[in-house]
Parts: structure tokens; C-alpha cells; sequence
């Protein structure tokens, strides 16, 4: 089977001959038809990320077809659709620590054939094709678990139109809340208001974004989005309201440290976001299946062109996911 794995001081490379596994007792075999890419697949990649993955097969995000399984099984059946968890082996319950993911301390799915623990994978909602179901592991559930909790009569704010901000408001007009965006590209906010967005700012014409979120929302957004960590927090902690929440899930920007002061006076919390648990994706896939919602894909690379995918993840401009087909 083929599989591209990283190389040492960055890159892929395709290996064309590696072995089928055979699942073991409780596991099944995957033939993998899609996968997506996230902000750590980048790092992966590169080689710069915090453990060592020469060698490593990456991307912790996948979506295929059940085709063998071993001893014990009982959650799948050959034929099955399924799609993997970000985090193994977070079952329920609350955060258990960061264990081994897929693409760093595990082999991921960038390759013909997975096998994994039935416990780690979920059915992929009906109406989705593979390559949607594959944008779901690590960004929408990273979104439903920064936006849980948000209704009716509330505000968020999203940072720009990567996967995760786009599942955000796609998850937060479903719920009923009013969503302001920030961008820089005129195109792009069209494209947040066809999706709900009620209002868009943009960053580089008005660098002190926040100050206009909390006159737009009349003293500022219930939930804020925090993509690029240290370099836009300062602007969070301004846009945010009185005793609201700011959802940290990236840090993709370098900065100043942020204002304590400033965020102690907010009277607002800073929740870090670690994904979410298996019950979590199941409880997220019930609402995509009522809804029928669908997730906003950028661009579908085939898979003998996955560094192409990842020179476009780098370089954009992408508008929702990136995904290779396999």
C-alpha cells in the first residue's frame, strides 16, 4: 500500500510498498478515502513540531470504509463508513490529558490503510460524502466545543475563515446567536455573510478591531473565537463582554503578552479548547445529521499531490477546509 511519511528536516515522501496491516483483537482495518488538514499537520510536516516525527505518517484526520476486522468487534462491520476521533482514546467524560494522536506519537492517515481501535472511530453522518466527514475530527469539534453553551440572543466572534472559525458560525446560526467575522478580504466576507455572519470587520483597515466589535455588538461579544492566541488576544480581551468567555483554541500569531489588567476588568474567562471527547463527536454528528448542515470544504488535492495540499494550506488564501482524496 502507499503512505507518505515525514521526512527528516521536513517534507513528504511516498512509499509505495509498505504491508497491509491485519487488525488485531478489537480493531478494524480502514481503507481511507479522504483525510484533512489542520494548523499542527503544517508543523508535522515541516519537522517543526514538539516531538520527533521522522518517519511518522501524518495527519490526525480521516474519513473511509470499514474493510476488515478483528477479534471482538462490535461497534463495526465491514462496509461500514467510518471516520476517526482526534483524540483515541477520550471516550467521555472530562479532559483526560494530551495522550498519543495520530500523525505524532501514532502513525496517521495519510495513507491506503489504517487500523485502529473501534473505540476511536464514529459512523459518518449519512449525508455527508467522505470527503466532508473527513474536515469533522479536530476542527468542527474543536468549534461545537468552543461554542457550546451559545444561543439565542447571544454574540460570537469568529477570526477569520479557516475550518474552525467557519464550522463556529456555521454552528452558531444553527443555535440561533448572532456572529461577527473578521477578515481582511472583501471576497471572504461576502462569503461569511451568505453563511450568517451578521457583521464583518476588517483587521487591516481597522487594526484595533475590537474597539468596533464591542460598538457593533452595543458592549461587546458573549463568546469570542480565539484563533491566533498571542498576537490577537489583546484585541479579544477588548472585543469581549462584560463577563463573557473567550474560546482559545489556536495560537497561530505572535505578540505581546496580554493585558491582565485589562481582561481582570472584563471580568471574562479564558477557556482553552482541547477538541472534545468521542460522546462529544457523536453529540455533534446528531445535530449535523438534523440539520443536514454541510461543512465548507476549500479545495480537494488527489492524494498523489498531498504536498501540493499542504503548499496551498501554507500560502492560501483558503476559505473553510482543505482536503485530499484519496
Amino acid at each position: 500500500m502507499r503512505a507518505f511519511k515525514v521526512r527528516a528536516g521536513g517534507g513528504l515522501a511516498l512509499t509505495t510498498d509498505c504491508p497491509v496491516p491485519n487488525p488485531s483483537a478489537g480493531e478494524v482495518l480502514v481503507k481511507v478515502r479522504a483525510t484533512s488538514l489542520n494548523a499542527r499537520d503544517r508543523l508535522i510536516v515541516s519537522d517543526s513540531y514538539s516531538v520527533d516525527v521522522q518517519g511518522r505518517v501524518p495527519l490526525s484526520d480521516g474519513a473511509g470504509v470499514v474493510e476488515a476486522v478483528g477479534n471482538g468487534v462490535s461497534r463495526f462491520r465491514v462496509g461500514d463508513r467510518v471516520v476517526g476521533t482526534f483524540h483515541p482514546t477520550w471516550l467521555y467524560g472530562p479532559f483526560p490529558g494530551w495522550g498519543e494522536l495520530r500523525g505524532t506519537q501514532r502513525d496517521g492517515w495519510l495513507t491506503d490503510h489504517v487500523v485502529l481501535d473501534q473505540q476511536s472511530l464514529v459512523p459518518v453522518p449519512d449525508q455527508l460524502s467522505f470527503e466532508e466527514a473527513a474536515t469533522l475530527p479536530c476542527a468542527a469539534l474543536t468549534a461545537w466545543s468552543a461554542v457550546a453553551g451559545v444561543g439565542p440572543g447571544d454574540t460570537l466572534l469568529v477570526q477569520g475563515s479557516g475550518g474552525v472559525s467557519i464550522f463556529a458560525l456555521q454552528f452558531a446560526r444553527l443555535a440561533g446567536a448572532r456572529v461577527v467575522a473578521t477578515t481582511s478580504d472583501d471576497d471572504k466576507a461576502e462569503r461569511l455573510r451568505a453563511l450568517g455572519a451578521a457583521d464583518i470587520v476588517n483587521y487591516k483597515e481597522t487594526p484595533q478591531w475590537g474597539a468596533q466589535v464591542r460598538e457593533l455588538t452595543a458592549g461587546g461579544a458573549r463568546r469570542v473565537l480565539e484563533i491566533g492566541g498571542a498576537g490577537t488576544l489583546p484585541q479579544s480581551i477588548e472585543a469581549v463582554a462584560y463577563g463573557g468567555q473567550i474560546a482559545l483554541v489556536g495560537n497561530l500569531a505572535s505578540g505581546n503578552d496580554m493585558d491582565v489588567t485589562r481582561f481582570f476588568r472584563r471580568a471574562a474567562t479564558l477557556k482553552s479548547i482541547s477538541v472534545g471527547s468521542r460522546s462529544d463527536f457523536e453529540q455533534m454528528n446528531e445535530a449535523l445529521g438534523r440539520s443536514r448542515l454541510r461543512p465548507v470544504i476549500d479545495r480537494v488535492f488527489p492524494f498523489n499531490q498531498a504536498s501540493e495540499a499542504f503548499a496551498h494550506f501554507e500560502r492560501g488564501p483558503r476559505f473553510g477546509k482543505v482536503v485530499i482524496s484519496h
